[in-house]
């Protein structure tokens, strides 16, 4: 086997004061130098990228601004399911409640405070604007209403002249109606309407007296429904605005619910005083003790209970639609 000679390299002071030059060149100046080397041997892949960064911060601010909007959306229509059912517990308190010292007040002929809403406030202004309208025989407004009554209760029949004994058969006490309205003005002949259309069985037979045995004078339907009218007027102290009876304390409660309750309350009333004008086996002379005695069940089963309509009122399943 063949040795292998080593070679001594010689030594020599040129050489290593050249290769110390050298080395004096390539020493990096620890100033000028950055922080993180760009050599040759530098993996490029690990380099800080800001672009990278500012991707992933837009990707996540993104995310977080949608469910932030969903979040909103889930919380606004919370509130307003909690809003309404507040408010709805809030009206059933107030009902049940809420006017105990307003009834007191009422009972001792002092003045009720009511805290009524907007809408409240706004059908009872409409109701007694309604008040002050008289019945007007040159209006054509009025002159088409009376004759809409007449079709209602006779679709059958031909509409007579405006001023005709054969308006007396409806129960007017002259052969010109307009002469019958006075006190009860343009609003008592909307509640015969409203009566007809809305519950035209009651109206019929009322108006054909065909129910119980009845008197040989019988009162006129269509005057008697004027008073009734008149009636509620007072009993409700609609005319003062005041509501300082106990009747109309309730009642103005009903308009919040109820736009036409007024005119339901009428369809209630005519058919309370039907009911005990056969009751007392009364006669024409006896109209306006039947009339106040109909008032005092009205007052009665307005204030009595809990009523939220005048369809819980007792009396309201008498009529007939």
């Amino acid at each position: 086997m063949a040795s292998k000679a080593i070679k001594r390299r010689p030594y020599s002071s040129e050489t290593d004061k050249s290769s110390e030059k050298q080395m004096e060149t390539t020493i990096s100046h620890p100033v000028t130098e950055p922080l993180l080397g760009n050599g040759p041997r530098e993996d490029k892949s690990k380099k800080y990228e800001p672009a990278t960064w500012s991707d992933f911060w837009d990707g996540t601010r993104q995310e977080c601004l949608r469910w932030a909007h969903l979040l909103s959306i889930f919380i606004a229509q919370s509130a307003r399911k909690i809003v309404n059912a507040i408010s709805e517990f809030g009206s059933l308190i107030a009902r049940l409640f809420g006017y105990s010292f307003a009834s007191q007040s009422s009972q001792n002929g002092q003045t009720a405070p009511l805290n009524l809403s907007p809408l409240q406030v706004e059908r009872l202004r409409l109701l007694r604007q309604r008040l002050d309208v008289l019945y007007d025989c040159s209006s054509v407004k009025h002159q088409d209403a009376l004759k809409e009554l007449w079709r209602l209760a006779y679709p059958n029949r031909q509409l007579p002249p405006l001023k005709s004994d054969l308006w007396k058969e409806m129960g007017w006490q002259n052969s010109d109606p307009s002469t019958d309205f006075r006190a009860g003005g343009f609003m008592s002949l909307e509640n015969l309407i409203y009566f007809a259309r809305n519950y035209p069985d009651s109206f019929h037979r009322l108006l054909h007296k065909a129910e119980g045995k009845r008197a040989e004078w019988e009162y006129p339907f269509a005057a008697g429904g004027v008073n009734i009218s008149y009636m509620l007027v007072q009993m409700l102290d609609l005319q003062s605005g005041k509501m300082s009876t106990k009747a109309a304390v309730h009642f103005v409660q009903l308009l919040e619910d109820d736009e036409a309750a007024f005119d339901n309350l009428f369809c209630v009333a005519f058919q309370v005083l039907d009911s005990q004008w056969l009751a007392r086996r009364a006669s024409y002379m006896e109209f306006n003790e039947v009339l106040k005695s109909t008032r005092v069940q009205l007052e009665k089963e307005l204030t009595t209970g809990c009523i939220s309509s005048v369809q819980d009122l007792p009396s309201f399943r008498m009529l007939k639609r």
